[in-house]
């Protein structure tokens, strides 16, 4: 009966097996191989000596039967010939030699069989790796509760070995008493990801486990995967955590590591005191979702990039960030882009209608740029919309809950517009509940280095070229007052990196900001005197300061003291020579 067992089985191998004893007789050869090798029958086949049928392998099989490497049961042959590929390995029984198989097969299915042995033996390897290796343990059950695998590190979580798990039902091993909750058994019974405490009776310890069931094509659960961490100490030490946790909600709401906001953000250099004070106050009012907030500024300063800053950092992150420039809109459109409108609204209206920007900014910030442009027929219904928490589209008659922060930008005086009857003073004040100021570059000369590098890195890479910026170059920049800002510090750039011709932008910036510079200087139309007066003494002061190495150079330089030369540079937000 074993003999035939042995012989059906070697029937269902799917290439040609011969078997010879240690004299190179054939003593069995399964089907594959009597088609293979042309044989009528077994019977023929089975005492006839080897080189009959295997002509060409049977001076290997001697060979390999004679070696050492044979004899220890570590031989193997491997030959390739145009059309046949064998191998030979030893027959050990009860230790010892008593002959060898050889296995044949065409060369293109072998290599086939190969190729894809080695894909999945590398596949293994580096799974089995893994598993191994991971930190963490991790159990491995079958559709039906049985596990089927457990990593090392969950072997010394657990306090077991896996010969004494695998194969056992979760059930059995609840039963043993080794865990008093199993995840595996509620991820089988409800379907889906599980997370749990459970303690350990061997080790005594608490491991935070996760179950997370896996499907098969046809939608099946064939196994789940459990997850353990060890997370005894980390209980045993609540107490300090949770005053851990305090100081640390403390300081992160405190201090904000604003070198890598600019990283992530790619918006804001944070060298200067007044940047740094600005983002730390910006990350407090995200934080506390709070809507209301008004960013004053110069045109260029940024005031569209510290609202998405703010909305990046806030609970509503996760939602849309919509904005509308109230300069760009025309005044006919405004209200239909901001509320929407219904089927039939107006002439030309979409049949479908269509969303306004406050609807789609449900769950998210809505950004008011430019807000001093907005037309004052708006005005009144945005201040309705905002007291009232709601609106109603254009040719709607059922009114829409509105559901976002509101943040609002203008480089114009507001309160100055709200004294000549231009802007609504009631609207003001519910846009202007917290106040930002983005100071303008001139005022913060310790980060024109710092943007000026960023930006060359950025269009170096942008157009493929390697311009520089020498010492001089940087003192041109920090003696000007940008006008426009960190916008037009970006264009400088961008256009220095562009069509310069030398590598060093000395001479750009030298023909760029002289010429800016003078105009600057003579256009002085529409000025009041104090302003024009202001102009004249602020290009005075950089003059000097490109002369001039010390302060008290430029006292002597300027004809006036010392201590006026350092009280004007205050008031300008000039930085000394």
């Amino acid at each position: 009966m074993q003999h035939e067992l042995i012989q059906h089985i070697l029937n269902c191998v799917s290439y040609a097996v011969v078997v010879v004893d240690t004299k190179c007789t054939v003593i069995n050869m399964n089907n594959v191989a009597l088609d293979f090798l042309e044989r009528r029958d077994r019977v023929t086949a089975v005492g006839i000596a080897a080189e009959q049928i295997l002509p060409i392998a049977t001076p290997y099989i001697k060979k390999g039967l004679a070696s050492d490497e044979f004899k220890k049961g570590t031989g193997r042959i491997v030959k390739r010939g145009t059309e046949l590929f064998f191998e030979i390995t030893p027959l050990i029984i009860e230790g010892n030699l008593e002959g060898a198989v050889v296995s044949l097969q065409k060369p293109s299915r072998f290599e086939e069989l190969a190729v894809e042995l080695s894909s999945f033996q590398d596949m293994a390897n580096t799974l089995q790796a893994i598993f191994d290796s991971s930190s963490d343990g991790i159990w491995v059950t079958n559709g039906e509760g049985v596990v089927t695998q457990i990593n090392r590190a969950s072997e010394d979580l657990n306090g077991v070995k896996t010969t004494g798990i695998v194969g056992k039902s979760i059930d059995e091993v609840v039963e043993t008493g080794l865990v008093d909750v199993s995840v595996s058994k509620e991820v089988l019974e409800k379907k889906r990801q599980i997370s749990m405490l459970q303690n350990i009776t061997k080790t005594g310890r608490q491991l935070l486990c996760t179950g997370t069931p896996v499907f098969d094509n046809g939608g099946r659960l064939s196994m789940v995967v459990v997850n353990e961490r060890d997370v005894t100490e980390l209980l045993d030490l609540r107490e300090h955590l949770r005053a851990a946790r305090e100081i640390t909600e403390k300081a992160r709401k405190e201090i904000t590591n604003l070198n890598m906001l600019e990283l992530e953000q790619g918006a804001f250099i944070a060298e200067s005191k007044s940047i740094n004070r600005l983002l730390a106050s910006a990350l407090k009012l995200a934080q506390l979702e709070v809507s209301g907030i008004l960013l004053l500024g110069e045109s260029g300063t940024g005031k569209s990039m510290l609202a998405k800053l703010l909305h990046q950092h806030s609970p509503r992150a996760a939602g849309p960030f919509l904005a509308i420039n109230c300069a760009a809109v025309p005044e006919q459109l405004f209200e239909a882009e901001l509320f929407g409108y219904e089927k039939g609204a107006f002439t030309g209206a979409r049949e479908s209608g269509k969303a306004g920007l406050l609807a789609l900014a449900d769950g998210g910030t809505f950004f008011l740029d430019e807000v001093g442009e907005m037309p004052s027929s708006i005005q009144a219904k945005l201040l309705k919309c905002i007291d009232e928490k709601e609106f109603t589209p254009l040719g709607g008659s059922t009114p829409k809950k509105i559901n976002c922060v509101i943040i609002a930008a203008t480089n114009k005086d507001l309160e100055k517009q709200v004294s000549k009857r231009l802007f609504r003073k009631d609207l003001f004040y519910r846009l202007n509940v917290f106040t930002l100021t983005i100071p303008p570059l001139r005022e913060r000369v310790e980060d024109i280095f710092a943007l000026a590098t960023s930006f060359l890195n950025k269009y170096n890479e942008r157009y493929g070229k390697f311009k520089v910026l020498s010492p001089k170059s940087l003192r041109m920049l920090q003696n000007y007052s940008f006008p426009g800002n960190i916008r037009e510090l970006d264009s400088l750039i961008k256009k220095g990196v562009a069509v310069a011709e030398e590598d060093v932008l000395d001479v750009y910036f030298e023909q760029s900001l002289l010429g800016a510079a003078e105009a600057e200087t003579v256009s002085t139309k529409g000025l009041s005197m104090q302003e024009a007066l202001d102009m004249v003494e602020r290009e005075m002061l950089n003059e000097a300061r490109r002369a001039c190495k010390t302060t008290r150079e430029m006292a002597s330089y300027l004809k006036i003291s010392q201590p006026s030369v350092v009280r004007k540079l205050k008031k300008y937000g000039l930085g000394a020579s």
